[in-house]
C-alpha cells in the first residue's frame, strides 16, 4: 500500500459538498455518497451509491496534496459521513495525513448519529488524538414528528446524546439546522423544538441554512402537489428569531451566513443573543435589506 504514488490530480467522484468553514481546506474524498441517503429534502448524493474508497486512491490523493497543497492547514474528509469508516481504516487515513501532511492542524468530517453511535467514546478520543478536530452533524430539527417525516433516521433524544458524546471526546461539534423544513403551519413549533434541542446538546457551532427545494426529492414533490408550503421571507425570519430565542449555549457561535439565507447572522451566545434578536427585529421592520432571491443558493 505504501508504494502508491501521487495522483496526477485529486480523485473526486460526482458532486462534492463541504461546509462553508472548510472552503480553504484540502478536500479529501474518502467515501462516496451517504450511508443513509434517505432524507426527503436532500438530493446531494442521489446519483451515488455509498462506498468507502480504495486505500490506494486515498493515499494517492494525500501524496498529491503533499506535493501541491502545502499552504492549506486543514483537511476535510468527504463525502456525507466519513465517520462511518471502520476505526482501523479511519485511523490509518489520519496516520497518513500526519505522515505526509505534517503542517495540517485540523481534520474535519461530516457525521451522522449512526456513525457516532458506532464509535465508542474511547475510539472518538483516539480519533481526536490523531488529528480529528471537528465533526459536522446535520440536526435539521428538534421536532420529533418532523424528524420522522423527513426520514432523518434518528430521534431528537439520540441526536442530543450523540452530540454530547462528541463533545465529551473533546472534538469540536458543528451542527446544522434547517429553516423552513417544517413548512408554514408548523414553523414556530419547529423553531422552539430545535432551540431546545440545541440547548440540550450545547454544540460549539450552529449553522442555520434555509431549505432549498431540489427537483427529484420527495420534499420538492410535496411542494409541487401543494402538500408542503414554504414560509415566506418574513416567516423565515420569525422562525430564525424564535429558534435563537429558545437556544441557550454555554459558549457557542450561531451562524445564519450561508448563501441560502435571507439575513446573515453571527452571534456568540449567550453574550450576543439579544443583539441578534434586535437585528432580526430590524429586518422584520424593513430597516435591513435582505439577500435578494437571485443571490441565494446551496
Amino acid at each position: 500500500m505504501e508504494q502508491a504514488v501521487a495522483s496526477e490530480e485529486m480523485h473526486y467522484e460526482g458532486n462534492c459538498i463541504r461546509p462553508p468553514s472548510e472552503a480553504y481546506s484540502i478536500l479529501l474524498q474518502v467515501t462516496v455518497g451517504c450511508s443513509h441517503n434517505k432524507c426527503t429534502f436532500c438530493g446531494t448524493y442521489k446519483d451515488k451509491r455509498f462506498k468507502i474508497k480504495d486505500d490506494k486512491i486515498i493515499l494517492g490523493d494525500i501524496l498529491f496534496a503533499a506535493k501541491y497543497m502545502k499552504r492549506q492547514e486543514r483537511v476535510f474528509l468527504m463525502d456525507g459521513d466519513a465517520l462511518i469508516i471502520p476505526q482501523k481504516r479511519l485511523m490509518w487515513i489520519l496516520d497518513r495525513i500526519k505522515e505526509h501532511l505534517p503542517w495540517v492542524k485540523r481534520v474535519g468530517a461530516y457525521a451522522n448519529s449512526k456513525g457516532i453511535r458506532m464509535k465508542s467514546l474511547e475510539e472518538l478520543v483516539q480519533l481526536r488524538e490523531n488529528g480529528l478536530g471537528i465533526l459536522y452533524l446535520g440536526v435539521e430539527t428538534g421536532d420529533p414528528d418532523l424528524l420522522k417525516e423527513i426520514r432523518k433516521g434518528t430521534s431528537a433524544e439520540n441526536l442530543i446524546k450523540m452530540g454530547r458524546k462528541v463533545r465529551e471526546a473533546g472534538i469540536k461539534l458543528s451542527v446544522t439546522v434547517l429553516l423552513g423544513i417544517a413548512g408554514r403551519e408548523r414553523s414556530l413549533q419547529h423553531a422552539k423544538a430545535t432551540g431546545e434541542l440545541l440547548s440540550a446538546m450545547d454544540p460549539n457551532y450552529v449553522g442555520a441554512l434555509t431549505v432549498m427545494l431540489i427537483p427529484g426529492t420527495p420534499l420538492h414533490d410535496d411542494f409541487i402537489s401543494g402538500k408542503f408550503v414554504l414560509p415566506d421571507e418574513k416567516e423565515l425570519l420569525q422562525e430564525l428569531r424564535d429558534m435563537i430565542f429558545h437556544t441557550d449555549l454555554t459558549r457557542g457561535l450561531f451562524f445564519s451566513n450561508h448563501a441560502s439565507n435571507y439575513l446573515p447572522i453571527k452571534a456568540r451566545l449567550p453574550k450576543g443573543k439579544q443583539q441578534s434578536l434586535d437585528q432580526i427585529d430590524s429586518a422584520l421592520r424593513g430597516e435591513i435589506d435582505l439577500r435578494p432571491e437571485w443571490m441565494r443558493a446551496l
